[in-house]
């Protein structure tokens, strides 16, 4: 009798799961694209995201950082996720205040950003309660 702990297998976890989420998004590009009037804007970001979604399927297993990204989830990686994600965040809303106020320097109403920085601010709060909440 086996004692080892099952471990949990998510669908995320596949290597297939990258590349056909890749695929499936060049699917929705072409689509939009097509429904808006651009069907070779629309090609060529199904091609775009199918190339790197098969470039990520050949690469995952020879790089630690796309295994990470993509299967090989451990503490660290998760970590490495996490503050990359803030990063990112960062740089985002500090993008979309610049533009807002590069748009209401022009004498424009600011818009789509303020309304960009307003849902990124009322989700901050929103996620600080729920974390402070939470525990």
């Amino acid at each position: 009798m086996s004692t080892a702990i099952p471990t949990r297998h998510s669908v995320r976890s596949s290597k297939w799961f990258l590349p056909l989420f890749c695929l499936a998004l060049g699917v929705v590009v072409l689509v939009a694209s097509w429904l808006g009037g651009s069907l070779s804007a629309g090609v060529y970001g199904l091609v775009v995201l199918a190339v790197f979604g098969l470039a990520l399927l050949l690469l995952t297993g020879r790089s630690e950082t796309l295994r990470g990204l993509t299967i090989g989830r451990d503490e660290r990686f998760a970590q490495i996720d996490l503050r990359a994600t803030a990063v990112a965040g960062l740089v985002l809303i500090i993008t979309v205040i610049v533009a807002w106020l590069v748009e209401i320097a022009r004498g424009h109403s600011g818009n789509p950003y303020g309304w960009l920085g307003a849902i990124g601010g009322v989700a901050y709060i929103l996620a600080v309660a729920f974390f402070r909440w939470r525990g």
